[in-house]
């Protein structure tokens, strides 16, 4: 890691982000400067061996590397990922097969495996109108999600309007069946995770045109190192704090710049609790990822471990560092087969 980063700042919840995409991205090395030193554990003793490998994991598999360069793009754009991952996917692909399938499987709802490796049964849809939401890209059919991700949304439109905020426009959740997608990103398979727009709902109801290819507000300035004083309003802090209290939030991911900004207005109050929620990561420049824990009692569904201790603001430095805004990549990720997932998803699509 950056020598100007102490080891302190990595807490537990901060390599559980690391370790929670593990599966997406094996056999990755130490990313961008960190491969070419002589060596991490020369640099930084023999513990940040393993962060070091970790952030390797991150770069190339946190929500915000794989799927927020792509969640806002338009119908078209859209498109023609989806030709292109056909194209290249074999015919046993869990994408292909769980992107390809546009029903939802009828039974109870039930989150099986894990975020990034896992399926959704019982998929319900969202609305495509609410009193204070409106879904967006509805062409892409990822407005599906575990009941208890629904209601969440509706609660949660309710609250934040309550708050000052217009009404939300949701992004993707997950597809009818969940499972990995066929384009974008390495999570929302379980149907308990959602993209939230940061651009304030219009006082008119979209029409499908419109919410197919509307763009969204960008927060982060061009320099990566704050959110843009042109573009973030008080509400925006509103509208992370009300979803980061509310009753079954595991995690939502922003750009560590939003999160700058956030810790930096929450400074000097007593109850900063709920910015532990709030993590940064890559992208998430245009909207927030919402992750819920699993629904209670469902076995089958896989938390991550709860971040660790405190607000998080003493993790931020290392995210403004040039090694982390502009990351090497890390080989392409092989696909996933439905082997892959837990033997329940596999039943999903062979229906």
């Amino acid at each position: 890691m950056p020598q100007a980063v102490p080891v302190k700042v990595f807490n537990t919840g901060f390599v559980s982000d690391f370790v929670q995409y593990r599966q997406s991205c094996p056999g990755q090395s130490c990313p961008g400067k960190v491969r070419g030193r002589r060596s991490c554990g020369e640099r930084a003793g023999a513990a940040l061996v393993v962060l070091c490998a970790l952030v390797a994991i991150l770069a190339g598999c946190l929500p915000g590397v794989i799927g927020a360069a792509q969640a806002q793009e338009n119908a078209s754009q859209e498109a023609g990922r989806r030709r292109a991952a056909l194209d290249r996917l074999p015919e046993d692909a869990a994408q292909r097969l769980f992107g390809l399938t546009a029903s939802p499987a009828p039974a109870p709802g039930r989150a099986i495996g894990s975020y990034t490796r896992g399926c959704l049964a019982g998929g319900v849809a969202l609305p495509p109108d609410g009193a204070n939401w409106q879904v967006m890209r509805p062409s892409r059919n990822r407005a599906w999600g575990h009941p208890a991700l629904i209601e969440f949304i509706q609660r949660l439109a309710v609250t934040a309007h309550g708050a000052g905020w217009p009404g939300l426009l949701v992004g993707d959740i997950a597809q009818p069946r969940g499972g990995p997608m066929l384009t974008g990103h390495a999570s929302h398979q379980l149907g308990i995770e959602a993209d939230l727009w940061l651009t304030p709902m219009p006082d008119r109801r979209l029409s499908a045109a419109e919410r197919d290819d509307m763009p969204a507000t960008n927060l982060v300035a061009a320099n990566g190192d704050d959110v843009d004083p042109a573009a973030w309003r008080s509400q925006h802090r509103k509208l992370l704090e009300a979803a980061a209290r509310s009753p079954g939030v595991a995690r939502i991911f922003v750009n560590a710049a939003i999160k700058r900004a956030l810790c930096r207005e929450a400074a000097g109050e007593r109850d900063r609790e709920w910015l532990r929620r709030i993590r940064p990561s890559w992208g998430h420049n245009f909207h927030f990822h919402v992750r819920l824990y699993c629904p209670r009692g469902e076995s089958e569904c896989q938390n991550q471990p709860d971040p660790g201790p405190g607000d998080g603001c003493a993790e931020l430095a290392w995210w403004f560092t040039d090694e982390a805004k502009h990351p090497k990549p890390g080989p392409p990720r092989k696909p996933l087969r439905v082997a892959d997932l837990p033997p329940a998803c596999a039943a999903l699509v062979s229906r």
